[in-house]
């Protein structure tokens, strides 16, 4: 009998399913192209929309076609549009990070973000687009960059960094670690995370807009464009439209600031980065650092162990929220965390190696727009490669996409507000609140993989949520394996100076 994300969700054990279900194909009785049927067959655009998601069958390691596997649909461009806005901020936001204390101009920074707007393009393309339609693209890992002026400090190397990210995301992509992390985390764990990220990223991009508009002199403008955002989504929900909220917000938002008096001008003007990578790792240009040497790997050992270690939340939280969005009967076309991770480890080798400045990890503002709207992986994937090659090779998107009232208003509506949704859809049951209200207690101590980590050890314990759920578990799954994960999280964040209040164990991580 097959498994539905609402029955599982529903269902009275606590465990969170892995998405390697057993699925019940009995239903289909033919291939993709020949089981299609036009969306005037259906009364509603979102009728057609589930049985397009319930008839799609996918092949791993094997060429998915268009037309032939899927289909490209309107609703596609949304989550692409909103993918390409998130790729274009998170690897500036990661090159500038590294900028800085390294003494490189400003120009690298544009650069390098242009060149890997085209590396990830052809990653998209093969992985997510052609052979792994049930990865998701492999995006930007975002809470690694408070971390990099530690590892610039300490004398790491971005290309030993990158590569050890790879290589750990390659073993824990082929022993299938990551699923097997997911099946451990009880939906109260999941939904408190989800809350808990959610509610972060809505504060911390509220607050940006905010900032800019006092830096303009113009507070009033981010008041009324927050308001005016509020009441698009509302009447968007109530007419079951959510789905194009990322674009119309950036349209209002974008358009009242300009229309208010804010500043905006086009400024990166159309033209190719450079693609060779003995420039961009030679000792007297691009990174001007040079290869890295054996010294290079050891400094960022631990770093890259966290990094690795970080995914697996993430990645959990945004095959929920797919779970949740998803109708029945459509196991096969979610996403799946090892393929994920497999994605995102081959992606990250190639692009150190290739000089690109990304640390890889599921690419959330596309996976959740796209759960939204009720579209499979490998179609929206094609769209945002395409859409990143234009930003990168015309670069006037890219001064758009950065503009603050079009892009907190994208993330808001497209990832940190859906987030908060999906963990209260989760938290509904009394017994899940104990473990969302401990997981976000505990990220809030320290980060959300500490959190995560610490409660999913306290929760398969049965000190909180399900003790029957507990009781049901193996030892390994109870507290071996929990209580392995969360020492070397904790060791590892020990080590470099993660714990508030805590100097960092090794003499080099401390400032």
């Amino acid at each position: 009998m097959s498994k539905t994300p609402q029955g599982e969700l529903s269902s009275g054990t606590e465990q969170m399913a892995d998405i390697q279900t057993v699925v019940d194909n009995s239903h289909l009785s033919d291939s993709y192209k020949n089981l299609h049927r036009p969306s005037a067959d259906f009364a509603s655009r979102s009728e057609y929309l589930e049985h397009e998601l319930q008839i799609m069958q996918p092949k791993r390691w094997r060429p998915n076609l268009p037309f032939r596997d899927y289909r490209f649909e309107f609703e596609d461009a949304v989550p692409a549009m909103a993918a390409t806005i998130g790729k274009v901020v998170m690897v500036a936001a990661i090159a500038a990070t590294f900028a800085s204390p390294l003494g490189l101009s400003e120009s690298f920074v544009l650069e390098n973000v242009r060149y890997e707007l085209l590396i990830v393009a052809f990653f998209i393309i093969l992985l997510s687009g052609f052979i792994l339609p049930t990865a998701n693209l492999a995006g930007t890992h975002g809470p690694l960059i408070p971390l990099i002026p530690i590892v610039v400090a300490a004398g790491g190397h971005p290309m030993a960094f990158g590569l050890l990210i790879g290589a750990f995301g390659l073993i824990l992509a082929f022993s299938k670690g990551g699923s097997l992390l997911a099946r451990l985390t009880s939906k109260g764990v999941c939904g408190g995370l989800l809350l808990y990220l959610g509610f972060i990223g809505t504060t911390s991009q509220v607050a940006k807009l905010f900032t800019w508009a006092e830096g303009i002199g113009m507070t009033h403008i981010a008041f009324i464009v927050i308001f005016a955002t509020i009441v698009l989504y509302a009447v968007l929900e109530s007419i079951n439209k959510r789905w194009l909220a990322v674009p119309l917000s950036c349209v209002l938002g974008g358009g009242l600031a300009f229309f208010l008096g804010a500043p905006f001008e086009f400024k990166t003007a159309p033209g190719m980065p450079i693609i060779d990578p003995t420039y961009w790792w030679g000792e007297t240009s691009g990174w001007m650092l040079g290869l890295p040497t054996l010294e290079s790997f050891i400094v960022v050992l631990p770093f890259a162990i966290l990094a690795v270690a970080m995914w697996s939340p993430d990645f959990l939280g945004h095959q929920v929220f797919q779970k949740i969005s998803y109708p029945q009967r459509t196991e096969r076309v979610q996403m799946n965390i090892d393929d994920t991770m497999m994605s995102a480890s081959v992606r990250q080798t190639f692009g150190s190696l290739l000089g690109g400045a990304n640390f890889a990890s599921s690419w959330g503002t596309y996976i959740v727009p796209a759960a939204i709207a009720k579209r499979p992986i490998p179609a929206g994937a094609i769209l945002t490669a395409i859409f990143c090659v234009i930003a990168g090779v015309w670069g006037y998107p890219m001064d758009l996409a950065i503009w603050q009232p079009v892009l907190c208003v994208a993330l808001i509506v497209g990832v940190f507000v859906p987030l908060l949704e999906a963990g209260m859809e989760m938290t509904r049951e009394g017994k899940t609140t104990q473990s969302a209200a401990i997981v976000v207690f505990s990220s809030a101590l320290v980060n959300p993989a500490f959190g995560w980590s610490l409660t999913i050890l306290l929760d398969n314990l049965g000190l909180i949520g399900c003790k029957e759920r507990s009781a049901e578990l193996t030892h390994m799954s109870r507290w071996i394996i929990p209580l392995g994960v969360f020492i070397i999280l904790t060791g590892v964040m020990a080590m470099v100076g993660l714990l508030p209040g805590i100097p960092a164990l090794m003499p080099s991580f401390r400032g």
